[in-house]
């Protein structure tokens, strides 16, 4: 008996390439998509990139001037109004950094406690405005008296503090004493009458061991002592 050849199934082929082709297909790497062109600024740039440098100059600038309104207002909290100098905590701040520094350095220095005398009778007799006048002489001649880098500081009241650089002993207390003669030297006249103030001081040496407090502590002293005696003296 003659056997038959199987013929193939052409439908079976047919089947087998589209699935191939389909398989191809999802194999196949996705396209790209095209990112549209962001419109650029006359400089170039585009347009989101200059408005974010826009956006951090201002900032900037925004940040600057909150700095410079946070420095006054820091200058003001530590400045006495009526004379324009440090008050008792702008000039305790500058205390304590010299003492650091002095201590860093090995460097030294004289802290000066001054009391007005014979305020209070003129501020009785005259009021507080001739008071005041009073308190901006003696500032006045005291800084025509110490150096630019000495520091002068109102603590309260009718009382100062001077701070100095690179004094000895000695010459810290002849600095005191200088500075007691060239306010009794002022004079004043109010409501056509004369009148006369001073300022007795006293002395602290700031050295390696100084602290703040202590050495102000101690120039009070000295100061009322002083003032004690030029009670004595007139």
């Amino acid at each position: 008996m003659a056997m038959k050849k199987k013929t193939r199934s052409t439908g079976s082929g047919s089947s087998k390439r589209r699935k191939s082709a389909v398989a191809g297909r999802k194999a196949a790497p996705p396209r790209a998509r095209r990112r549209k062109a962001q419109p650029a600024s006359p400089s170039g740039l585009p347009v989101a990139s200059t408005d974010a440098r826009s956006t951090v100059r201002r900032l900037r600038t925004e940040l600057a001037q909150a700095q410079k309104r946070i420095d006054e207002l820091q200058a003001h909290a530590d400045t006495d109004f009526l004379l324009d100098i440090l008050n008792r905590r702008g000039f305790e701040r500058e205390l304590n950094r010299s003492i650091a520094y002095i201590k860093r350095y090995h460097a030294g220095g004289a802290l000066i406690v001054l009391d007005v005398d014979r305020l209070k009778p003129i501020n009785d007799a005259f009021g507080h405005a001739a008071g005041d006048e009073v308190l901006k002489a003696v500032v006045a001649e005291l800084q025509r008296q110490v150096r630019s880098s000495d520091v002068i500081g109102r603590l309260g009241g009718d009382e100062f503090a001077i701070l100095l650089w690179h004094l000895s002993e000695t010459d810290a207390h002849a600095k005191a004493a200088a500075l007691e003669q060239a306010i009794d030297r002022l004079r004043f006249v109010f409501r056509g009458r004369a009148a006369t103030a001073g300022v007795s001081a006293g002395v602290a040496l700031l050295g390696a061991h100084a602290e703040a407090g202590k050495a102000l502590e101690e120039a009070d002293r000295a100061m009322y002592v002083r003032k004690a005696q030029r009670r004595h003296e007139t």
